[in-house]
């Protein structure tokens, strides 16, 4: 698969994420049979800050820490976006983490 062909894939999934929950890289990319791709999940969200139908700012890493933050424009965007959807944010980590989080490979139906 060539990168752009993962890269769609990453954006199908991350267009699922229902408003108020969030999921992680490595979540995505276990989903996407690329278990060890969780890095390759983030380049292509950051990749995606142009469109505003990809919800990248649902995609934290597996505890719950906002570490694509950075690629968000203004330094606090992706809180503000979480907040805005009910999520609560505390030094740069989602707060009762696991009960907002939203797992692909059991939610959806593998393809």
């Amino acid at each position: 698969m060539t990168a752009e062909g993962f890269f769609s894939r990453v954006y199908e999934v991350t267009k699922l994420i229902p408003f108020g929950r969030v999921t992680s890289y490595g979540a995505i990319a276990k989903y996407l049979g690329t278990p060890r791709s969780a890095r390759m999940v983030g380049w292509a969200l950051n990749a995606s800050h142009l469109d505003d139908s990809i919800p990248a700012h649902r995609v934290v890493n597996r505890n719950g820490l906002l570490s694509g933050k950075h690629h968000f424009k203004g330094s606090n965007l992706m809180q503000q976006l979480l907040e805005n959807e009910n999520i609560k944010v505390e030094n740069n980590q989602v707060v009762a983490f696991e009960k907002y989080f939203w797992d692909p490979n059991i939610q959806l139906i593998k393809h």
